[in-house]
């Protein structure tokens, strides 16, 4: 029987390196698979999953209507779906893929982020949270000790701190530093 999963962390522990990788083991098997990317990061990637160490593959870029389950249903001889930054999915969304593994024996890989700079669930994430059948954490460390990260806190462009603005902002280590709580903590207390 097919399974959702998702595999959660902080920015830099090789989340689109792992589903980039585990792709290729697909390919090499020849199976086919699709990939998937949300809108919000798929427009500035060019429709490409890139990894922070240079891998990549084009992917379907999705917005928030864009219906998984009937568009896979449709897709022959189909053996995995792989979804990177999965946090940027609707609640919906999620539950569509969800579908796909019950009622079409597909798995799922979904990729992403838990939470936001302020610490609080993205909407994809608490669904996946939610339903999955298998959480996977991979790990990264604290930008400011040697604990494990499990947070980002989002910068301005002196290296401040900031704790308001929108929810998504996307931008890579200029942006956002992962940390442990205890650091989170210190530098937002919003914990």
């Amino acid at each position: 029987m097919a399974k959702l999963h998702f595999f959660y962390s902080t920015m830099n522990a090789g989340k689109s390196t792992s589903l980039l990788q585990s792709n290729h083991n697909y390919i090499e098997s020849k199976m086919n698979t699709k990939l998937f990317i949300p809108k919000e990061i798929g427009k500035k990637s060019n429709g490409k999953i890139i990894s922070r160490i240079g891998l990549t593959a084009n992917a379907i870029v999705v917005d928030k209507k864009y219906n998984f389950y009937t568009e896979i249903e449709q897709s022959k001889d189909l053996k995995c779906v792989f979804v990177d930054e999965s946090q940027f999915l609707s609640k919906d969304q999620v539950r569509e893929l969800a579908k796909v593994t019950d009622l079409l024996n597909i798995p799922v890989m979904c990729y992403g982020i838990r939470t936001d700079f302020r610490g609080e669930l993205f909407e994809g994430s608490k669904e996946l949270l939610s339903i999955s059948d298998n959480l996977i954490e991979l790990k990264t460390i604290c930008s400011m000790c040697d604990k494990k990260a499990i947070m980002v806190v989002r910068l301005d462009e002196n290296g401040n701190v900031l704790l308001k603005g929108k929810k998504v902002l996307i931008g890579g280590n200029e942006r956002y530093k992962s940390v442990c709580r205890k650091h989170f903590r210190e530098l937002t207390n919003l914990v």
